[in-house]
């Protein structure tokens, strides 16, 4: 099968949360302090592409950025939980990029329009079961933008691990199977470079997951 035809893990997802400065580095690099509560946004079913889809947004649009991160996939239904039960509804793991289109983000201090474009958020390539992989032994998360290193770091650095996400999201909504809830990015965003980098139309973002596998996505600037 060629990649082109891979479709994201998850097609159908009723609600996608995502969790914003939940690396410490990355946190330190915005100038933020370590937090007592998650960062929470969401995004829609349509933001979703495929892991070798490429990502298409308007040239307008300015300030685009790459966010390496762990998703995870919600497998039962799941409601006030604590932990341990929260653990139990993981149906697995997979690797997403939240492409941030950073002039909308920062319209306001409410992150959702730059972080809800249509097909911007690429999700795959496979999903990997909570008995074959355990990001708390330290899952190295990386980012390259035409084969440069741009983000490295593994998941030990998270504020906020998966279960604790699953378990405070399930106190204000249920999550149901199919959802997804992205862990947050590390250090090494293009927001953070002195001067900000923005990707440019023709870019090649690559995501790794270890024990996951790759996104690589090409960005196109529509005129």
């Amino acid at each position: 099968m060629e990649q082109s035809d891979h479709a994201p893990v998850v097609t159908t997802a009723r609600k996608i949360v995502c969790c914003g400065h939940n690396y410490r580095a990355h946190i330190l690099e915005m100038g933020r302090e370590i937090p007592s509560y998650p960062t929470l946004f969401t995004k829609f079913a349509d933001t979703l592409v495929g892991p070798y889809d490429p990502v298409e947004v308007p040239e307008w649009a300015g300030d685009l950025d790459w966010e390496a991160e762990l998703a995870v996939v919600v497998g039962g239904s799941v409601r006030y939980a604590d932990k341990a039960r929260a653990t139990a509804a993981i149906a697995g793991y997979t690797a997403a990029n939240d492409v941030s289109v950073r002039e909308w983000q920062y319209h306001t201090s409410q992150w959702l329009p730059g972080k809800a474009f249509d097909a911007t958020t690429p999700l795959g390539p496979v999903l990997v079961t909570p008995d074959e992989l355990d990001p708390s032994a330290g899952l190295e998360i990386s980012c390259h933008v035409n084969g440069d290193t741009v983000q490295r770091a593994d998941t030990s650095d998270l504020v906020f691990d998966p279960s604790d996400l699953i378990a405070y999201i399930s106190q204000f909504t249920r999550l149901g199977p199919g959802d997804v809830v992205l862990t947050g990015t590390p250090a090494g965003v293009g927001a953070a470079e002195k001067p900000p980098r923005s990707l440019a139309d023709g870019d090649v973002v690559e995501v790794r997951a270890a024990g996951i596998g790759l996104l690589r996505n090409e960005i196109r600037l529509l005129t």
